[in-house]
């Protein structure tokens, strides 16, 4: 009993120090209404927009899913909302929020993914982050991972910072993924402009134990809420896809911000979220890569938590994700992703 009673205390302690370490004050954001910056993407009539225009709900049913995008592309930026998922059961569902250009570069595109896969009842979501640049999703750059919290009881805020030099994925503010831009990396670093997608829609061939679950309509419809949306960046003509200015005021402004500083604190927060909460990591995964791409810095300690697939040793899942976009349409199949 003593013995439990200390490990309790020491699971308490290091959760608290965790929190310690990663709580920080609110980012410094101008929020806008959807009116203000986005648009319909497709299942405008699960769409549903609050009155002020600052909450929108997007739903799945046995009909449709549904999105919407922004009104503009952006060359680099910061693109934030707060999310909350559907609750129940899940499985076979995907909530993205998301930057992409496949609509435009259809065999060089970008993508920068938030993408949140549903479960069985009583079991929690998961979700993962992914880099393309260049059209290289032969060489996707995932990493899953489980929450501190339950996403479905409350609103938490999703973050991407884009810049010329570095990217990184933020859950409330704290840092859970920084890639840094290296000379090694080349044309993989995602460089041409993007729009910003949120989305809901049915994933069934792959989203829950690689398919074994599907979307079970009996309890649809399954309703995302997102709310203090945030577009800050460079702003560039969806026809043109030349900026209405130059965009070194705006890239500046982006470098300078409080999200773009990784603290000390903040760095210690992202070490501790990776070492507890990631569950799969490209980097560690050398069945598909027996050399690490270039971005990748190999942290022993973390190393020797994963197998050669890149999955923890001890728990952890282990799915096909196929997936490609366009501005028309939810996500289809495509034969590029490789196995995660």
């Amino acid at each position: 009993m003593d013995r439990l009673y200390s490990l309790s205390k020491t699971f308490i302690f290091s959760l608290l120090l965790f929190l310690s370490c990663v709580a920080d004050a609110a980012f410094n954001v101008t929020t806008i209404s959807f009116d203000e910056g986005y648009s319909p993407l497709f299942g405008d009539g699960n769409l549903l927009r609050s009155p002020d225009g600052k909450n929108v709900r997007l739903s799945l049913d046995r009909s449709t899913g549904s999105g919407f995008i922004s009104s503009d592309l952006y060359l680099h930026g910061f693109f934030s909302a707060n999310i909350k998922l559907p609750s129940d059961y899940t499985a076979g569902i995907v909530v993205a929020f998301y930057t992409s250009n496949g609509d435009i570069f259809e065999k060089s595109h970008d993508e920068l993914d938030f993408e949140f896969l549903g479960n069985i009842h009583g079991k929690e979501w998961r979700f993962q982050t992914n880099v393309y640049g260049n059209g290289s999703t032969s060489r996707g750059r995932e990493e899953r991972y489980h929450l501190w919290f339950d996403p479905t009881r409350d609103f938490h805020r999703y973050s991407i910072l884009w810049t010329a030099d570095n990217i990184i994925f933020y859950i409330d503010e704290v840092p859970i993924r920084e890639v840094v831009r290296s000379e090694a990396m080349g044309g993989d670093y995602p460089s041409k402009p993007m729009s910003l997608y949120a989305t809901i829609w049915d994933a069934s061939n792959w989203a829950t134990s690689g398919g074994k679950y599907k979307v079970n309509y009996k309890y649809a419809p399954f309703i995302s809420e997102f709310s203090d949306l945030v577009l800050q960046g460079c702003a560039v003509d969806p026809i043109q896809q030349v900026p209405a200015a130059g965009c070194s005021e705006k890239d500046a402004e982006l470098e300078s911000a409080d999200y773009a500083v990784v603290t000390p604190e903040r760095r210690m927060g992202m070490r501790k979220f990776r070492q507890k909460y990631m569950y799969y990591s490209y980097c560690y995964d050398t069945l598909r890569y027996p050399v690490p791409p270039p971005e990748c810095m190999i942290i022993q300690s973390e190393k020797r938590r994963f197998k050669d697939s890149g999955r923890l040793k001890f728990g952890g899942n282990h799915h096909r994700h196929s997936k490609r976009r366009s501005r028309v349409s939810p996500r289809t199949s495509s034969d590029h992703q490789a196995n995660i």
